[in-house]
């Protein structure tokens, strides 16, 4: 079993039954998948791209990419519908709490001026969406061998009804986020 799929039975369920007062076991909010998404915009032009996206996204998640084509053609960008645009990977079960587990504790504190995920970024029905500007914050992927840079998008899925029992199962799960200068008070060494 996963370190933090343990982790979530052992620790986290008993932090949200006695926070939110679940009456029924199968209310606790839950992780019910993770998407990665890689975008690449520069694929009309040359469609080998994706191929070697494809590659990194597979080397990062353990799971073979899916290619993400266009819905509509849009001229300004030169796209037609149907051509390749990006890579998506959706994670579930233990794949799903591995890849978070090292997003947590390995990828995230490795990102150059990380000062914590932001805590605004769910979207109301409790999912977050974090945004990471390069894929060699992984340490899966070999820099030397990167010959360009892409961002993703990590959307986690839960199964919480609203952004405070989102927000708190991924803080117990360990998710580092910004601390709110205001609650917290000047900095040790700070003015």
């Amino acid at each position: 079993m996963a370190r933090l799929k343990e982790q979530y039975f052992k620790d986290v369920v008993p932090a949200l039954v006695k926070k939110f007062e679940y009456s029924n076991p199968m209310a606790v909010p839950k992780v019910e998948k993770i998407v990665v998404n890689i975008g690449v915009g520069e694929a009309t032009t040359n469609p080998r791209l994706l191929d070697t996206v494809a590659e990194e996204l597979a080397a990062i998640t353990g799971q073979k990419p899916v290619i993400k084509k266009a819905k509509k053609a849009i001229a300004s960008f030169r796209l037609r519908a149907g051509m390749p645009i990006g890579t998506m990977v959706t994670l579930r079960r233990d794949h799903m709490y591995e890849f978070l587990d090292r997003l947590i504790s390995i990828t995230l504190p490795r990102a150059r001026d990380f000062r914590g995920a932001s805590p605004s970024s769910f979207d109301g029905r409790g999912n977050y969406t974090l945004g990471v500007k390069d894929q060699l914050i992984f340490p899966e992927l070999d820099a030397g061998k990167i010959d360009r840079i892409y961002g993703m998008n990590i959307t986690i899925v839960t199964s919480a009804n609203t952004d405070e029992e989102a927000r708190y199962l991924l803080g117990q799960m360990g998710m580092p986020y910004q601390r709110d200068e205001r609650e917290s008070g000047p900095v040790a060494g700070g003015k």
